[in-house]
């Protein structure tokens, strides 16, 4: 790019950016007037305004200014519905107005032991010197807001040549700035992820001789800091940047773990390769927000390849029961990043089944095994359809053609015995209360077990009448006491 196609380029976003800030009007000219009739200055900061100059902006506002927190406290009680001052010692003051939430902090010039990531706050009184200590310099741009709706770009660290040269670097010395805070190491792979930006090969550098730091930043910063890259919009590059810097080794050993794997198709250089392809085609086949869950599934269903590698006789390798060994491996590592139990669960279950269409063949699976299906499955049913379908590969494109046919004709058997009985709540024709009753029992473990057996007779065999189930349970009981 010339440098007047730079500079028209930069044009058209600062004015793109402008209407996105007037629209904003009724919140950002209010607190400006409240600001300057006190005597202090109040600048749109960070993300925010990196987010109005690529035409993204939405959430939350960042602010700051150099008032002091008591100052800004009191000034947003004249302003908001509602405000919090948790974040007060750090400088940080934010209110809620309508459905609009801003955070407002005063200037800091803060002063890192480089032993954690959490700094001795220590308030300026400069804009520059609050924008030199971001983490990257496309963060550290400011619009200063001026009583009566004005507004004025402040770059004094030229983030939007970054911006407009689509790259990632630190205001300072990268390795200054990671020392101080190792988690911006991650935070700008995740930004690799959201905005589709390359790092600087300084950053990048300094990454890969720097990534043992991350072990100073908590396993639930971690997790969030994954989680935006794995939900942003190139989540490809940035799984890739995570390897090849050495961060995955540290966080997430697993998956530079599947280099070593050559899968037993030959298709693709690995199954690092082929776990990246799945991703992405899951990701082409979700149909609103990304889904995290599905996207982690995809990325981690064969990580436990590498354990179950047997070389076959005639030079074929064999991964067997890698969905078992491969769920459990998901749950180790996503319990470690301290995820919910619910997203270890739907993760590690996802890595559990996505073998199992396999068995169905050409639609030789009874409807026992139909409903098995569905039911081992239960609310994962869907995001599993999807998690199958990315996972076929093959550049035989007859190949493709049948497994995509064969999965089609499963969902719809699926949907065929949905419309004759309820699949989503598969349960036994008699519930506790009624299998105490006709057995004569109290309320414990045999019950229980007589509400499995009855469970998987129903789907066996579909719905039963009342009847017919209490038949068959007089009959299990009477075989269980050998009458």
């Amino acid at each position: 790019m010339s440098a007047a196609e730079r500079s028209e380029r930069r044009t058209r976003l600062l004015a793109s950016a402008a209407v996105t800030l007037n629209s904003l009007g009724d919140v950002l000219t209010p607190l400006a007037d409240r600001f300057a009739e006190r005597g202090h200055e109040l600048y749109l900061v960070g993300g925010s305004v990196r987010d109005a100059v690529l035409g993204r902006l939405a959430g939350d506002l960042d602010f700051t200014t150099d008032a002091r927190p008591e100052t800004i406290a009191e000034i947003l009680s004249t302003w908001g519905d509602a405000v919090w001052d948790t974040g007060i010692e750090f400088g940080t003051v934010s209110a809620a107005r309508g459905g609009e939430t801003v955070e407002i902090t005063t200037f800091r010039s803060d002063i890192y032991d480089q032993q954690s990531r959490n700094p001795v706050v220590t308030f300026g009184d400069t804009l520059e010197g609050d924008l030199v200590r971001r983490d990257f310099r496309i963060n550290a741009m400011a619009v200063r807001l001026l009583p009566g709706g004005g507004q004025e770009f402040c770059d004094p660290l030229d983030g939007m040549a970054d911006l407009l040269a689509g790259v990632i670097d630190t205001p300072a010395a990268p390795e200054s700035s990671f020392n101080d805070d190792p988690l911006r190491m991650l935070r700008g792979v995740r930004f690799v992820s959201q905005l589709g930006f390359r790092l600087s090969d300084r950053v990048r550098r300094a990454i890969g001789e720097m990534a043992g730091q991350i072990e100073r930043i908590t396993a639930e910063r971690i997790r969030v800091e994954l989680d935006k890259m794995i939900c942003g919009e190139h989540p490809i590059e940035a799984v890739d940047l995570l390897v090849d810097t050495g961060l995955a080794e540290l966080i997430i050993p697993e998956i530079p773990g599947m280099k070593l794997t050559i899968d037993e198709h030959h298709q693709h250089k690995d199954v690092y390769q082929h776990s990246l392809t799945v991703l992405k085609q899951a990701i082409d086949l979700e149909t609103g927000d990304p889904d995290p869950v599905l996207r982690w599934a995809a990325l981690l269903h064969d990580i436990g390849k590498p354990a179950t590698r047997r070389h076959e006789e005639g030079g074929g390798v064999s991964f067997h029961h890698h969905e078992v060994v491969g769920a459990k491996m998901v749950r180790k590592r996503m319990r470690a990043l301290k995820y919910p139990k619910a997203v270890v669960d739907d993760v590690s279950q996802l890595v559990f089944l996505h073998l199992r269409f396999h068995g169905y063949g050409d639609g030789k699976w009874t409807d026992s095994a139909v409903r098995r299906y569905v039911n081992d499955a239960g609310p994962l049913l869907d995001r599993l359809h999807k998690l199958v379908r990315a996972d076929c590969t093959t550049r035989n494109k007859r190949r493709a053609r049948r497994l995509q046919e064969t999965y089609d004709d499963l969902e719809h058997r699926i949907a065929v015995l949905r419309e004759a009985e309820d699949l989503d709540r598969v349960r036994p024709d008699l519930d506790g209360n009624a299998i105490m009753q006709l057995l004569g029992l109290p309320p414990g473990p045999v019950v229980g077990e007589a509400w499995r057996y009855l469970k998987e007779l129903r789907l066996d065999s579909g719905p039963m009448s009342r009847e017919d189930a209490e038949a068959a349970l007089r009959a299990w009981w009477a075989d269980r006491n050998g009458d």
